[in-house]
């Protein structure tokens, strides 16, 4: 998930923290090293996610971006990042730990520098593609690495330490950038990896050994990255381009078309492969089904949510980068702060009611995204918003870590929280991308309307909707008298904030729609324990009583 919604953890992140220690041979302790390389090359990753979201306001002014060019600049890294981050996991196991690691890293700065010196949108949309591709090679890197470098008694403590300040620059992110932005340019926003890099890649062949999966086997699926890459590409791009072109627009129907015929090649592909990045026969277990079902709705709806927070805070409210970036810190502050208590509920409680509860509260919050106008204080508008959705989120957070990881046999559920984290990004991915087409079908609609309202001239109506591209960051004409150009900016605001509320009631159903299938799908606490048994049992494995927790 990127931008805005890379502030959001994922419960699939917190499963691969739990996982690693038994899917990772062991090389020898290399300590503090190990984790200040890993915590600076995640950093660069965790960072960029939560930044650029910030700066695509101040990007579309400078390269008269819109709207669905700046969506490009997302989906691209989220495009190639969800659809490659299994393949990066495995060749990291196959050809070495910080090779891969150190690889992802160095493509990933490339690209940032190519972001930061982009002339034009299609150059920025292209390095931001390559960023991905790095990002795939980068993310899973860091915990193989600490897993592999720390043994068993002291492995736990280095994972706490990387996860704290994983969440430290999560929650730091979006204000530095902000800052950027503000004081200097978007394209810091970008540069700011490449001092990053360089100290990273010095730690890694300086202090960190290498390591490797020496049981791991098997081709790599590259026909399988190869066809999701370019089945969600083409389901992407018509999404993206039917807000401007429209459904009937023969390349919109023939992407969506071919983007699904691709999606399902994929689907029986990975069903005959002898090694497949997404093995379907987890998906076997009603839980884990259930439990990604609600991955793919929730997540969906944070990351295609937020990603419109940035620009009404900005280019409506009028707060500056740096206010809007702390805007969510509430968020992460919330979900740091009561992590830990709500894991005590699945103790308690199972993992059912929490799944159930928190997206229900989750989706309460994005109703009251929808209540804001124009103008107002933070903390009497967007803050509760922000406050509620929260403390929904912090309720499934650990429950859904706890059903995914219960939910397979141990020796695979490194698979499952794999699998379970390329579907939060590609959740994310997707929704961006329909969300996107919601608010440009309302911002016209409602920009036509106002417009209406004000019995403007054809010359103006014209001149405005040639603008109609860039949403907020349309300008009226500069020949008008300024109270006409009040009148008219106002009016695209106002349309603004409406394809805005419509985007956070459709986050709402969707975060909703979680709840019942979770409700539906995932079994109450005497059944889990039973089916973890289970499950168990048939891998060979001792039923103990923490598994079933």
């Amino acid at each position: 998930m990127t931008g805005a919604a890379s502030v959001i953890p994922r419960a699939a992140d917190e499963c691969v923290l739990r996982t690693t220690a038994c899917s990772a041979r062991f090389a020898p302790r290399a300590g503090t090293w190990v984790l200040a390389a890993t915590i600076l090359g995640s950093s660069m990753a965790s960072i960029d996610g939560t930044v650029v979201n910030v700066a695509l306001p101040r990007m579309q002014g400078d390269l008269r971006a819109t709207a669905a060019d700046l969506l490009w600049v997302i989906e691209a890294y989220s495009l190639f990042l969800s659809a490659l981050i299994l393949v990066g996991g495995s060749l990291g196991d196959r050809l070495g730990r910080r090779k891969v690691f150190a690889a992802g890293i160095a493509l990933f700065t490339a690209a940032s520098i190519a972001c930061g010196l982009s002339p034009n949108v299609a150059v920025l949309v292209a390095a931001r593609a390559i960023q991905g591709i790095g990002g795939a090679l980068l993310v899973p890197g860091s915990l193989a690495i600490i897993s592999a470098a720390f043994d068993e008694s002291s492995r736990g403590k280095a994972i706490g330490t990387w996860s704290g300040f994983s969440a430290l620059t999560i929650a730091i992110g979006p204000v530095l950038g902000g800052w950027l932005v503000q004081n200097a340019s978007w394209r810091w926003v970008f540069l700011i990896n490449v001092p990053l890099a360089a100290v990273t890649v010095w730690l890694l062949y300086a202090h960190v050994p290498e390591s490797r999966d020496e049981e791991a086997s098997g081709p790599l699926d590259w026909l399988g990255a190869l066809l999701v890459t370019a089945g969600l590409g083409g389901v992407t791009f018509g999404l993206i381009e039917a807000g401007p072109r429209g459904f009937s627009d023969r390349m919109v129907s023939s992407s969506l078309a071919g983007g699904v015929i691709l999606l399902a090649l994929f689907v029986a592909v990975e069903r005959l492969a002898p090694a497949p990045m997404m093995p379907l026969d987890v998906f076997h277990s009603r839980t884990f089904t259930g439990a990604n079902l609600l991955t793919l709705l929730l997540y969906g709806a944070l990351g295609g949510g937020l990603y419109f927070f940035p620009f009404d805070l900005q280019q409506v409210q009028g707060y500056s980068p740096t206010a809007a970036g702390a805007a969510l810190l509430p968020f992460v502050a919330i979900v740091f702060l009561l992590s830990r208590w709500a894991g005590g509920l699945v103790t308690r409680y199972g993992a059912r009611p929490p799944l159930i509860v928190g997206p229900i509260v989750t989706a309460g919050g994005f109703v009251l995204f929808t209540l804001p106008g124009i103008g107002g204080s933070y903390w009497t508008t967007f803050f509760p918003a922000v406050v509620v959705m929260s403390l929904g989120m912090c309720a499934v957070i650990s429950p859904l870590t706890t059903t995914v990881m219960n939910a397979v046999p141990g020796h695979r559920s490194g698979i499952a929280s794999g699998v379970n984290n390329a579907v939060s990004r590609a959740a994310a991915l997707v929704a961006i991308a329909v969300l996107g087409l919601a608010v440009v079908q309302i911002f016209d609609s409602s920009l036509n309307s106002k417009l209406d309202q004000l019995r403007v001239t054809a010359g103006v109506r014209s001149a405005v909707i040639a603008q109609r591209a860039r949403l907020a960051g349309a300008e009226p004409p500069g020949t008008l008298p300024a109270s006409e150009r009040a009148r008219l900016h106002r009016a695209t605001e106002e349309a603004f904030v409406d394809g805005f509320r419509a985007a956070m009631a459709i986050a709402a159903c969707l975060a909703v729609a979680s709840a019942m299938f979770a409700a539906w799908l995932i079994p109450g606490k005497t059944a889990t324990a039973t089916s973890t048994r289970a499950a168990r049992r048939s891998a060979g494995e001792p039923a103990t009583a923490s598994a079933e927790a």
